[in-house]
């Protein structure tokens, strides 16, 4: 196949998303197909939908892939009868985030016209399939393809490993993302700041994608006297962040919307259980109780109890952790996963042509 690839900026950005874009490239490439990266400037979301008056399809392709996140820079571009199948990678919808009703009621009505321009769907959860089956109401071709997960392979951690590291008299708290306000570090912040028993948070995740957001965090982070708990290391390479796995008991990312939560899983590889919301697909990996915790967007007093309770009993929290071990090993290997995707990508070069 010859397939082309749309997104914003650099395939290497640091995020789930593009990990999932990252791994699929890497994947389709080494089965012998040709896939050319078409990237787009990232800029403001009125700047993308400019985009309209000049970009256009290329030309020489099989089939085409779009993800969703461009969706507003692709309206014109889509618009009429297409030479080759496109299809959008829809890891959550932008209208699906926490923001204010006028903002979201617009992104709606531009990311509903998008989706009708095009031929089919990969979507990274189940989750995420039904919002864009209820926001268009139509069905087209699709496939539901979970994110890799396995990015460490077998390198994660062992039921003795889980047990010998709860016996630390300390706390050690996991947030894994980039510091932007949809992540939730605040409420995290928040539960923390009251907290009898001894804690540690490592903060690990970018810091440029909402700077002003991030210099808010690191004043709070002074201003309520958490300077000696929390520790900001940035964005990591696979060889440090394995080591922060390692040392934490349990992972938080209390996100206001998840389209899927690679990190959930990631987490769950070396046995900590994982703490999100309940807004998202956040509950198609975490259940409530068995291998973590599952909290209303905001809910910094739950979150506090259920952070106390694991300081406090070790032996739920080593059960806990077992249990998301043993989650994070049922999942699919994502040769298994991008093998699905490839065959279903032939299949609508095969129907395009008919």
């Amino acid at each position: 196949m010859k397939l082309g690839f749309v997104i914003y900026g650099s395939l290497d950005t640091i995020s789930g998303g593009y990990l999932y874009d990252r791994k699929l490239v890497e994947y389709l490439r080494a089965q012998g197909d040709t896939v050319e990266i078409i990237s787009l400037p990232w800029r403001n979301y009125a700047a993308h939908l400019t985009d309209n008056l000049h970009y256009r399809l290329p030309k020489g392709l099989d089939i085409l892939i779009q993800d969703e996140l461009n969706h507003p820079s692709l309206l014109a571009a889509n618009a009429g009868k297409h030479p080759y199948p496109i299809i959008s990678l829809v890891h959550h919808l932008r209208c699906s985030e926490l923001r204010s009703k006028w903002q979201n009621r617009l992104y709606r009505i531009i990311e509903k016209k998008y989706l009708q321009t095009v031929d089919g769907f990969i979507f990274n959860s189940m989750t995420t399939e039904k919002v864009v089956a209820g926001l268009i109401e139509s069905r087209k071709p699709s496939v539901v393809a979970y994110p890799p997960t396995d990015r460490f392979s077998d390198d994660t951690t062992t039921e003795e490993e889980i047990k010998e590291r709860a016996k630390n008299n300390e706390l050690r708290i996991l947030f894994l993302g980039n510091v932007i306000y949809r992540k939730g570090l605040h409420t995290l912040l928040e539960a923390v700041s009251n907290q009898r028993s001894a804690i540690k948070v490592d903060v690990v995740g970018g810091l440029k994608a909402e700077p002003r957001y991030a210099e808010e965090i690191h004043r709070r982070v002074l201003d309520d006297g958490l300077s000696s708990i929390v520790e900001f290391h940035g964005a990591l390479d696979n060889q440090p962040l394995k080591q922060k796995f390692r040392q934490a008991h349990v992972l938080v990312v209390p996100s206001s919307y998840e389209g899927y939560g690679i990190v959930y899983l990631e987490g769950m590889g070396f046995g900590l259980p994982a703490i999100g919301t309940t807004a998202g697909a956040a509950r198609e990996i975490i259940t409530h109780g068995e291998n973590g915790y599952l909290i209303r967007p905001g809910d910094v007093e739950t979150l506090a109890r259920h952070l106390s309770t694991l300081g406090e009993n070790r032996e739920l929290l080593v059960q806990l952790s077992l249990n998301a071990l043993k989650r994070y090993r049922s999942q699919p290997k994502w040769v298994e996963t991008a093998g699905q995707i490839r065959e279903f990508l032939l299949k609508q070069i095969l129907a395009f042509s008919v």
